[in-house]
């Protein structure tokens, strides 16, 4: 049977959802997804994407798309406040789920999405978290769960950006709790865990805080408020005793995709840049420093891309792989992560950090608040 495919939204990570529904057969194999239906704001916006996507059909109305009989699972990629709404009518209506972060505007939001898919165990959730497929993040995993770093005692992380440094930058949903819920940890800082949690396990306590870089920006009826948080710094310490430090920003200047972590171990060290993502460093106890060890088909999945070492992939793969793991989940193979259990866990860190203000806070003392 082949899945056929809904997709909601066309910014930049509707695109990556619509390559990725394209090439997966043609990476991994096994039958090729049907694009059935593309949704978006304006008949016409949805009839031009859906041609340039190579969906069937097109609609403006999103509630049309998550019940249609042909299509089984759905893509979400909207703006963050549209996420709840969207995930529910899809889930209520039979339908597998795939949706980008942040999981929700609200730690209350993702709490009810959470107890809607536990509620309906027949269908996969999956979150957008993508640079956990990075073939280099892959080994990396492999290689901390393995012991070839012994004990993990300690997490460096940062994910820094610069697309709201400048001050001049239009005020935008983005910036508002109504429509973008938190800023920089609901954006960045998001990925950041997901990548800590994968790598150092369950957090139980956060001290953070946050700060907003530029209070107001233009609008046209005049200067309007930003009400999230620019940046954060966090200090981690982890369920195993081991600790951690965290920061992201979207207002640094010359980052780009700057996700950045290392984890320090008791018989060695790996250190990776997203902005240089097939490279991992790697340094084992004995050795003066670092090996740079560059990505091939000796990592995971990377094969299936190119079989040349050195010759590297980019974003967008990842989003195949995530694709691929889907497809395997929905058709009774491995579960794939971070479903919509593991994605409330991520919610309550990130806003853990956002409530800290300084005080430690563990982020299960939230749970009565997102119940």
């Amino acid at each position: 049977m082949t899945l056929g495919v809904a997709l909601i939204g066309t910014g930049f990570m509707g695109k990556c959802h619509a390559l990725a529904w394209r090439n997966v057969a043609a990476t991994f194999g096994g039958a090729q997804p049907r694009l059935e239906i593309l949704a978006d704001a304006t008949p016409e916006q949805a009839g031009a994407f859906a041609q340039q996507f190579g969906f069937a059909r097109a609609t403006a109305d999103w509630q049309a798309a998550v019940s249609d009989g042909a299509v089984d699972v759905v893509s979400i990629t909207t703006p963050n406040g549209l996420h709840r709404p969207m995930a529910e009518a899809a889930l209520r209506a039979g339908k597998h789920v795939w949706l980008e972060k942040p999981m929700a505007l609200t730690l209350a939001d993702a709490a009810a999405m959470s107890r809607i898919a536990a509620a309906h165990p027949g269908q996969v959730t999956l979150l957008g978290y993508n640079y956990l497929r990075s073939p280099a993040f892959q080994a990396a995993r492999a290689m901390v769960q393995a012991g070839d770093i012994g004990v993990p005692l300690a997490f460096r992380g940062v994910y820094d950006e610069d697309y709201s440094a400048d001050p001049a930058l239009p005020w935008s949903w983005r910036m508002t709790h109504q429509g973008g819920g938190l800023g920089a940890l609901g954006d960045l800082g998001c990925h950041l865990v997901s990548v800590m949690v994968a790598l150092m396990g369950a957090v139980e306590e956060v001290t953070a805080l946050t700060a907003i870089a530029v209070p107001e920006r233009p609008a046209p009826d005049g200067p309007r408020t930003v009400e999230n948080e620019d940046s954060a710094l966090a200090l981690i310490r982890f369920a195993s005793g081991a600790q951690g430090s965290f920061a992201t920003s979207r207002v640094a200047r010359g980052r780009k995709c700057r996700l950045q972590w290392e984890v320090q171990g008791s018989l060695g060290t790996l250190h990776f840049d997203q902005e240089n993502m097939n490279e991992l460093w790697v340094h084992r106890a004995g050795e003066a420093g670092f090996t740079r060890h560059v990505a091939g088909p000796d990592q995971p999945d990377f094969a299936a891309f190119c079989p040349a070492p050195g010759h590297g992939i980019g974003f967008n793969e990842q989003k195949v792989i995530e694709a691929r793991d889907l497809i395997r989940a929905i058709g009774g193979g491995p579960p794939c992560g971070p479903d919509f259990a593991a994605g409330l866990v991520i919610e309550r860190i990130i806003h853990a950090m956002a409530r800290s203000q300084g005080r430690p806070v563990r982020p299960e003392e939230l749970q009565d608040e997102a119940a």
